[in-house]
This record gives C-alpha cells, sequence and structure tokens, in this order.
C-alpha cells in the first residue's frame, strides 16, 4: 500500500480530524504542531501563540485511493481562508490557516487551488492561507488525539460555540 504525507492547519486542530478521517483512502490522520522556533512543544507552549507554531493536522494517506487534489478540495470548505488572525473564535497566529506542501507536486497543485479559489469569487476578501514547505511535524499529547471521539460532548459544544459550521453552511453549501 502506497503512503504519502500532507499537513494542513486549519484552525484548531480538533476541528481538522474528522472530515478526513472519514475518507476512505486515509491511514490516519495526527493532531500536531509545525512551524515554530522550538522542539517538541507542548499544548500549553503552542496555545500561548508565541511559539510560532499552528496546529494542524498530518494526514497519512494512500494516492490510489485518495488523491492530494481531494484533500485539497476538502481541505478549503473547513476553514476561513480569509481570516489572518486565526480560525473562527479561536484568535491567535496558532490558528491560522496553511498548507504545508511536502513535495514539489503539492506545492504545484496547493498553488493552482488557491489560485483558483481566489478566481472563483466565493469570497469578496483575499484568501490569506498560506502555502509553506513543511518543516517537522510535532504530534501534539495523547489527549487531543481524536478529540471529537475521545471529549464528544465538549467537541460538539467547542464546535457548535466557534461558528464553523455556521460558516461552512453559509460560504461552503
Amino acid at each position: 500500500m502506497a503512503t504519502e504525507r500532507a499537513i494542513f492547519a486549519g484552525g484548531c486542530f480538533w476541528c481538522m480530524v474528522q472530515p478526513f478521517e472519514e475518507q476512505a483512502g486515509i491511514q490516519a490522520v495526527t493532531s500536531g504542531y509545525i512551524g515554530g522556533e522550538i522542539s517538541d512543544p507542548t499544548y500549553e507552549q503552542v496555545k500561548r501563540g508565541t511559539s510560532g507554531h499552528y496546529e494542524a493536522v498530518e494526514i497519512l494517506f494512500d494516492p490510489t485511493l485518495y488523491k492530494y487534489t481531494q484533500l485539497l478540495d476538502l481541505f478549503w470548505p473547513q476553514i476561513d481562508p480569509t481570516d489572518p488572525d486565526g480560525q473562527f473564535h479561536d484568535r491567535g497566529s496558532q490558528y491560522r490557516t496553511a498548507i504545508f506542501y511536502v513535495n514539489d507536486e503539492q506545492k504545484e497543485l496547493a498553488t493552482k487551488s488557491k489560485i483558483e479559489l481566489e478566481s472563483s469569487g466565493r469570497f469578496k476578501q483575499p484568501i490569506v492561507t498560506e502555502i509553506k514547505p513543511a518543516t517537522t511535524f510535532y504530534p501534539a499529547e495523547a489527549e487531543h488525539q481524536q478529540f471529537y471521539k475521545t471529549n464528544p460532548a465538549y467537541y460538539k459544544t467547542d464546535r457548535k460555540a466557534s461558528g464553523r459550521d455556521e460558516f461552512i453552511r453559509h460560504h461552503w453549501e
């Protein structure tokens, strides 16, 4: 079985696991941190917004069953790509959106998808989601993995309060 890796920052990583995990061909989705200045950051360090890290998800997928372009098509409707300061009720640099490419093909496909979104007219504001080279991805602590499954009541309450689903319905459906 072939395995490739993709990394997306879409605000709170708790909300980014389930949409990807439910797809055939996805082997694993791990919540974690990328892009900061310190090694092995903790949730508390990242949450303070001073480490430079993004909350992100690392996706291992079988490209013969699920293409990278399909991951991109699923990523964009999970976020507000026009918000430079976070996502929904989560504010701060750690909640910015980005696509972290692991090879030149991913960079090319991510750039193309961003250009297509910009030219679609779906949003009046500029698309600010960055496309950046992947650096070291640090898995988050165990209590943050599969959070929607291990803490379903809290997850549902937090997600509803965030405004993410309302935004998705208004802008993407």
